[in-house]
């Protein structure tokens, strides 16, 4: 856990530095990036953008807008990438977009069970949302449906965090500082998770001599 402690840190100050020199420019840079990417993150972006507002650099209005077009090319260029590299340039090169195998079949099993609307929904999921623009691209999902149920599911997650970081206004830096706790979370999930498997996979083995046992 402490190995993957402070790594939100860094980020926050990218996207604070970025969006302080280049305005809504930089709103629409990060947003983007974190599309293809990952990282900086939609949260520390448009909560700094919402920042901000409140301190009257920006408008309301303006990083929704810029956030959105970010957003939503960085979706774009995902899809793309799905759709031309196919999941062979995915398995070779995913490590470098953030995008792991795992992540990837997780999506598509999304994908085949609900269909198009995962689109929707999946772009109101931290950490998940930048996966799912991939797996769409792979499974050859129509372009347009892509692209405005992508816009869509898009539009109130960045307009929530834009409008929470105008509202905490003057305690970003202390919204700064429990941004960086998201890594203890993660950490924490991680080993949850690792613990059900194997509790899981222990369950399995010790329950299979007595279905051997019946079945004799």
């Amino acid at each position: 856990m402490l190995a993957l402690a402070s790594l939100t840190g860094p980020l926050v100050t990218l996207a604070t530095h970025v969006i302080r020199k280049l305005g809504l420019a930089g709103v629409a840079v990060m947003t983007a990036t974190t599309g293809v990417i990952g990282i900086p993150g939609t949260e520390p972006t448009m909560l700094f953008a919402g920042f901000n507002v409140y301190q009257g650099h920006l408008t309301l209005l303006g990083i929704i807008v810029f956030g959105l077009i970010g957003d939503e090319v960085g979706a774009i260029v995902a899809y793309g990438i799905g759709y031309f590299g196919r999941r062979e340039l995915l398995e070779r090169q995913g490590a470098k977009l953030h995008v792991n195998t795992r992540r990837l079949d997780s999506a598509e099993g999304w994908f085949a069970r609900h269909g198009a609307p995962v689109i929707l929904v999946s772009r109101l999921i931290p950490f998940a949302r930048a996966v799912f623009p991939y797996a769409a691209g792979v499974g050859e999902m129509p372009f347009a449906r892509f692209a405005v149920l992508a816009f869509l599911g898009s539009i109130p997650w960045i307009t929530g965090l834009a409008v929470l970081g105008r509202e905490v206004g003057r305690n970003w830096s202390s919204w700064r500082h429990h941004l960086e706790y998201v890594d203890y979370a993660v950490a924490a999930i991680l080993v949850l998770v690792v613990v059900f498997l194997v509790v899981r996979r222990i369950r399995g083995r010790a329950a299979r001599p007595t279905v051997d046992a019946v079945g004799k």
